[in-house]
């Protein structure tokens, strides 16, 4: 059975629809969605009245990679004084707006082939786990669930069950037959 954009988008993007996190990223193919470009914008029209945003960071022949982001809240989260200093360290400005941060993304992304570090930041994970990602290397995490846990592991537990329970919630949503559009103007 073939799977919708709405289902991929609540698989992958349900905490960040539905509030629980500034942002999240999922990859979507251009041959399983030919009409994935005009698709995406329909979503941008359909979620810019509920503050969530969805854009293109690289694509390459088949895939295109799509952050859906909440842009206040991404901006708050990367604004942190931990979070800013990781990512000044990474070559941002800390006088960058939102937009220019997500453009040197992208660049970062696209001339890595690999996703930089600092990316944690920009899906909201906790400063202190980027910062022991990079310190550690990926290795010697307390936990790992959505990303390595370095610092808080109950906080991590605690997240990740929201995530888990919010992705459950829309999915099954979609399961009765509802799209995304009427899951969030019932919310």
């Amino acid at each position: 059975m073939k799977r919708t954009l709405d289902q991929i988008l609540a698989y992958h993007c349900a905490p960040a629809l539905a509030g629980l996190k500034p942002s999240n990223l999922v990859s979507l193919s251009r041959e399983e969605f030919p009409d994935l470009e005009e698709r995406l914008e329909e979503y941008r029209r359909l979620f810019a009245p509920r503050g969530v945003a969805f854009r293109t960071m690289c694509g390459c022949g088949r895939n295109l990679l799509v952050l859906v982001y909440r842009p206040a809240e991404l901006e708050r989260a990367l604004r942190a004084p931990l979070s800013a200093a990781l990512l000044k360290k990474d070559g941002y400005d800390a006088g960058e707006d939102l937009g220019a941060m997500l453009d040197r993304l992208g660049r970062r992304l696209r001339a890595e082939g690999d996703f930089p570090h600092e990316i944690g930041l920009f899906l909201g994970y906790p400063p202190e786990d980027v910062a022991g990602f990079q310190r550690h290397r990926g290795r010697n995490c307390k936990l790992c669930g959505h990303w390595k846990v370095y610092s808080d592991v109950e906080r991590a537990k605690a997240l990740f069950r929201r995530y888990d329970r919010c992705r459950e919630y829309l999915c099954a949503r979609l399961a009765m037959g509802m799209t995304l559009g009427q899951v969030f103007r019932a919310a």
